[in-house]
């Protein structure tokens, strides 16, 4: 007697692409520990803040920011399976090639339209031609800056490092304008104002 088929039931599949995403708010960002810090923002912590960014970029450029959003999102949602991988792994493993593999594997069993839609987005993130695809890039190279920003006027000095080549990747007029005066920028300098603000 043959075992029935177990129906696709769409609503637990997408339970489950939540919960996998979920797993990323304790993905520690591994680049980080190299310039010694211990306890790392994790991706869930990087994603939020670079699809503010992208959000923002895009209306500073006229672009689509539901597009640049999600592009933000879901630009690292491999890493709830392979985790992140600082740059000196990636000079010794093909990671592109295992986040495309872990990428295709989350979306096989989603919704089609919703795997259609992500694919074709996480392509034209690869191609970086778009407009919208260069903002979501430009928003993750400056979330970084920024945090490394933060990490340096919290005394972890080395963090400076990552000041000398990621801002040669910003693309476009604002971001480009934005790391202008981050150079400048005291990263405690929004709390303080508020609680200036409030006596």
């Amino acid at each position: 007697m043959k075992t029935p088929r177990r129906t696709r039931n769409s609503t637990q599949d997408a339970l489950n692409f939540f919960a996998e995403a979920g797993l990323l708010k304790r993905v520690k960002r591994s680049g980080w520990w190299v310039a010694g810090i211990d306890e790392p923002e994790s991706v869930a912590d990087h994603s939020f803040r670079t699809a503010v960014i992208g959000y923002y970029l895009a209306f500073c450029e006229g672009a689509d920011p539901f597009k640049v959003v999600t592009m933000c999102l879901f630009n690292d949602i491999h890493e709830a399976r392979i985790n992140d991988l600082h740059k000196m792994g990636h000079f010794y493993i093909d990671f592109k090639q295992a986040e495309e593999k872990v990428f295709q594997d989350q979306m096989r069993r989603l919704d089609q339209k919703v795997t259609a839609h992500l694919q074709s987005l996480r392509a034209e993130y690869t191609e970086q031609h778009s407009q919208a695809s260069l903002l979501a890039r430009d928003a993750d190279i400056l979330e970084c800056l920024i945090q490394a920003k933060e990490y340096v006027d919290h005394g972890y000095l080395e963090a400076k490092r990552f000041f000398q080549k990621a801002p040669q990747h910003l693309q476009t007029a604002s971001a480009k304008k934005m790391w202008a005066a981050l150079r400048k920028w005291e990263s405690g300098q929004w709390w303080q104002n508020v609680v200036k603000f409030q006596r």
